[in-house]
Order: structure tokens, then C-alpha cells, then sequence
């Protein structure tokens, strides 16, 4: 059977070796990740080490990054010019980097936020939309988008309903702010938002989901480092062959 190291495999050896079916295989050589495999004289495809790195890069990439901006990552290595291919790769860890800070901000502030004491308060003591919109620097229609998906209802006055937010509702909203800003989305925040005003147990809820979203972070972390060496491989040049009667 072919092996990793063999001067040409057959598209069923490369599927075995990086875990994908045939079909797959064929895909990514038609969408540009694999490059052009030879052909016999029959027409079968000859796979050889740079088909595979591709397909094990791509792989690692998708992990990290998603398909769509992997399969471009996979391009730019074949086709040059190398600083293309690292501003992309410097963009993804840039941007992991940047979620990783955000989320920690995130853990902090919500922790804080959902420990507040909420006692009794006055009327007078709830905001507006306009005026909770300028304390957490959102627009007044991200309010009202959070209002329509049931993640922070106000209360509504008088005829024209007008929302006023009181201090319970003003701290589920910063909760979701600092949330939304370390990257959870809104279908999950509607999961997450009763259990999150219910005490110590929504203290529980949002320490777990803050957990799961660092988790989620690092295992992309892990998946672009496991892509480096055979990203790597692809910009080695491949060794050329010995001369006919050489030694060794």
C-alpha cells in the first residue's frame, strides 16, 4: 500500500491518509485545494506528497478558521506570493487573539454584573432606550433587536408602549452586551437568558457558557498549530531527484 512518503498515490490512498472520502478528494482538487493531480494514460488521477500536506493543511485550517477562508489559505500557499499567505494566516491568529482578549473582558464584567444586588427601586430609577443605548454604546435597534428575540424585554408605559428598562433589565442587558462582544450568539443567548437571571444558578449558567466559548477558542487554536507543518511543507521546495548512477 502506498505510503505517505511514495512518489504517487491514488486518490483512495490520499482519502485514507487525510480522512476524507474519494468524493471529497475530488472536491477539493476541483475547488483549487489540491492542485491539478496528473493522469495516467488511461485517465486514473496520480496523487503525490504535496496532494496530501494540501488536504491534512486544508483539514487543520477548517478546524480553525472555517472551509471557505481555509480552502483561500490552501490557494495562497500554491499560488504565491508567500507574504499573501502569511497575512492571512496573521489575520486568523490576529482575530483568535482578539477573541481571546474580548472574552476575557467578558468573564470579568459579567461576573460583576451578575452579582449585583438588584433591591427595590422607584420608577424614576429605570432608562429609556436612547438613554441605555448611550451607557453600554450600542445603537437604540440593537435594543430593540434583543427586545424582538426575547433576550432583554422591557417593561412598556402608557399608550404607545413606550419601553423603560429597569435596573434588573438594564444589568440582563449588559450581560448580553459583554456576551455578544466574546462572540455567543444570539440563538444561544436565547438558551442562555432565563437560566442567567435565576440567581446562582444563572451565575453557574454563565460561568459554563463563558467555559465553553474559551474552550472553543483554544481548540482553534490547537487546529491552526496542527496545520502549521503541513502549510509548511507546502512552501518547501519538494527535493529533486538523485541523478541516474549517483551513489546512495
Amino acid at each position: 500500500m502506498p505510503t505517505l512518503k511514495s512518489p504517487s498515490m491514488r486518490t483512495v490512498d490520499v482519502a485514507r491518509h487525510s480522512g476524507y472520502s474519494v468524493q471529497q478528494i475530488r472536491n477539493l482538487e476541483r475547488d483549487g485545494v489540491l492542485p491539478p493531480a496528473d493522469r495516467t494514460a488511461s485517465g486514473y488521477r496520480v496523487y503525490a506528497e504535496v496532494h496530501l500536506n494540501s488536504a491534512l493543511a486544508y483539514r487543520a485550517l477548517a478546524a480553525g478558521t472555517g472551509p471557505v477562508e481555509a480552502k483561500d489559505i490552501v490557494r495562497a500557499a500554491h499560488e504565491g506570493p508567500v507574504a499573501r499567505l502569511l497575512a492571512r494566516l496573521d489575520a486568523v491568529h490576529a482575530r483568535l487573539d482578539r477573541e481571546r482578549t474580548e472574552l476575557g473582558l467578558a468573564k470579568g464584567a459579567a461576573a460583576a454584573i451578575s452579582a449585583e444586588p438588584i433591591a427595590d427601586v422607584r420608577p424614576a430609577d429605570a432608562m429609556g432606550v436612547g438613554e441605555l443605548a448611550a451607557a453600554l454604546g450600542v445603537r437604540a435597534s440593537t435594543l430593540r433587536h434583543w427586545d424582538a428575540e426575547g433576550l432583554v424585554v422591557p417593561d412598556r408605559i402608557g399608550g404607545r408602549g413606550t419601553r423603560r428598562y429597569s435596573p434588573a433589565q438594564v444589568r440582563d442587558a449588559r450581560i448580553v452586551h459583554q456576551l455578544r462582544s466574546a462572540g455567543h450568539r444570539i440563538e444561544a443567548l436565547r438558551r442562555l437568558m432565563p437560566d442567567l437571571r435565576s440567581g446562582r444558578r444563572g451565575a453557574d449558567t454563565l460561568e459554563a457558557a463563558l467555559a465553553a466559548r474559551e474552550a472553543g477558542i483554544a481548540a482553534r487554536s490547537r487546529a491552526l498549530l496542527d496545520a502549521s507543518a503541513a502549510v509548511l511543507a507546502l512552501l518547501a521546495p519538494a527535493s529533486p531527484p538523485a541523478p541516474a548512477g549517483a551513489d546512495g
